[in-house]
């Protein structure tokens, strides 16, 4: 009897390690989606949200619930979401999944998460982007967004800025800038969500997906109000 129960541990192992193998890696990303999209609705149950004109006249907008910003004198920020653009037909194209890291110099102390969505006047600033990355502050800098249910409640209402910033948090930071934090595609989420043929200039060009966590999202970004 002892020896079998011996044996029935490696055995066990085994069986946990092929069940594990066996869940789909697109969960994780269908995981995101679905956080993304609670993110878009706990912003529009906000008193002062963001103005519903800012996603009718500009063309992209990035996602990144949870965002790890942290800080002991020098800050610093990483976090997963994803990006979307406008197509021609207003539509949203299928979203890409990208990944924001930066640091700040300055007093700063504590750990929180904060959930972040940054509007992109222009699409090709992410397009653009590829399988590359770019650097918020360089040729384009963030601002903070503009809040009110509508544009004329804001306080800017010819809504100029490049890309508009929005957080959300509960932790020590009031906010937090984005300006000094690289934009990167996520490649490894992407091949796992969409095959490893995924190329992220083709998925901002498309709205083909059918799977139902992207036509929530979608939803909700359109319906925002």
């Amino acid at each position: 009897m002892k020896t079998l129960k011996f044996l029935s541990l490696p055995l066990l192992l085994s069986a946990f390690i092929v069940f594990a193998s066996a869940v789909p890696v697109q969960d994780k990303g269908v995981a995101k989606i679905n956080e993304a999209t609670t993110v878009l609705r706990d912003f529009s149950k906000m008193k002062e949200s963001i103005p519903h004109q800012l996603f009718e006249e500009y063309e992209g907008v990035v996602i990144i619930p949870k965002l790890i910003n942290a800080g002991f004198g020098i800050g610093g920020k990483r976090g997963q979401g994803l990006a979307m653009v406008k197509l021609g037909d207003g539509k949203w194209s299928d979203p890409v999944f990208v990944t924001l890291t930066g640091g700040s110099i300055g007093f700063q102390i504590g750990v929180q998460s904060v959930d972040m969505v940054l509007v992109f006047r222009n699409k090709g600033v992410l397009t653009e982007v590829k399988d590359g990355d770019f650097t918020i502050g360089g040729d384009i800098s963030a601002a903070a967004g503009p809040v009110g249910r509508s544009s004329t409640a804001s306080t800017d209402y010819k809504l100029q800025a490049e890309v508009y910033s929005y957080s959300r948090s509960k932790g020590l930071f009031a906010g937090i800038s984005v300006n000094g934090s690289n934009l990167a595609i996520n490649k490894s989420a992407n091949a796992e969500f969409y095959g490893d043929d995924a190329i992220a200039g083709d998925i901002f060009n498309r709205a083909t997906s059918t799977n139902a966590a992207v036509a929530k999202l979608k939803a909700t970004l359109a319906s925002f109000k």
